[in-house]
């Protein structure tokens, strides 16, 4: 089992400007506050990250500041996933990956390919990867749900793709691919709110939205629930259940960036299509944080 990607993974915000530049120091911010937080590993560029409102260009500018300013403290873990597989395949062998630990890549979305032709995908990436590869599966944004049996067969196969960030919330699939897996294959929640349940089930960690404002609270539920301390991790999810809530009642990462800006961590604008949220979700992400003792009203 790869030890790298245990535990804590945070899924990074991409830190925004009030004109839409990238805000590299709020990304600095950002990922000192996560160190600080003993987080495990970060994610650059996933569906928190915006991705898909990059640029190629801010792709690779994004990365290298990403890689100087942790200075190898941290294991990364870049997205790189699509519906155009051989786009994919072709990033993969494009990017330099000298500095990266590992690739999230998620489900193909929008064709809705079979099960087979999601195999087919993930095998074309499996063959082109140098790195690692933790499979993406989040049936809320592509519409297509990759089941445990494809799962556990891309598991046996290739032994390059060394586990799976699972967001469809079904815990019985979760359980289905823990009870089968190869004892070296990782199954991380891709939910919050499902960590504590799935690591109780045998999990290996969690790629975390919620890390992004609160890494050392999110860390001392995940490391007390892999050590067997369920009760420590019971309440350290009830310390957080509002908050959890309340970042996504209007969509990731509005959410989770009103936060970072309550905390002065980086600003909470957004790229089009995605909107700030309400001011009254604002409200109660800010009273949530004062619940969680961390900020004070």
């Amino acid at each position: 089992m790869d030890e790298r990607f245990r535990g804590l993974g945070v899924a990074l915000v991409t830190p925004f400007l009030e004109k839409g530049n990238i805000d590299y120091a709020g990304l600095e911010r950002l990922l000192e506050h996560q160190i600080a937080g003993e987080v495990d590993y970060v994610v650059l560029m996933g569906t928190t990250g915006e991705s898909v409102t990059l640029s190629a260009e801010e792709k690779k500018q994004l990365l290298a500041t990403t890689i100087e300013v942790l200075r190898h403290r941290l294991p990364l873990v870049l997205g790189i996933g699509g519906n155009h597989t051989a786009e994919v395949v072709r990033q993969l062998e494009e990017y330099d990956l000298s500095d990266v630990d590992g690739i999230l890549s998620v489900s193909p979305y929008y064709n809705k390919p079979t099960q087979e032709g999601i195999y087919q995908h993930y095998k074309a990436l499996a063959q082109a990867s140098l790195r690692p590869i933790i499979l993406y599966n989040v049936p809320g944004r592509t519409s297509s749900n990759m089941l445990a049996e494809t799962t556990l067969r891309l598991a046996r196969d290739f032994k390059n793709i060394v586990g799976v960030k699972e967001a469809s919330g079904n815990l019985d699939q979760i359980a289905t691919i823990l009870k089968h897996r190869p004892k070296d294959f990782l199954v991380i929640s891709g939910d919050d709110a499902l960590t504590l349940p799935i690591l109780a089930l045998g999990g290996d960690g969690v790629i975390s939205v919620v890390g992004n404002a609160l890494p050392q609270e999110f860390s001392a539920l995940v490391h007390a629930a892999m050590n067997g301390d369920l009760i420590t991790a019971r309440a350290e999810h009830f310390k957080l259940l509002e908050f959890m809530t309340y970042i996504f009642t209007e969509g990731n990462p509005a959410g989770i960036k009103e936060a970072l800006k309550t905390l002065g961590i980086c600003g909470n604008t957004l790229r089009l299509p995605l909107v700030n949220v309400s001011e009254s979700t604002t409200k109660k992400i800010y009273g949530a944080l004062a619940d969680a003792e961390v900020v004070k009203l």
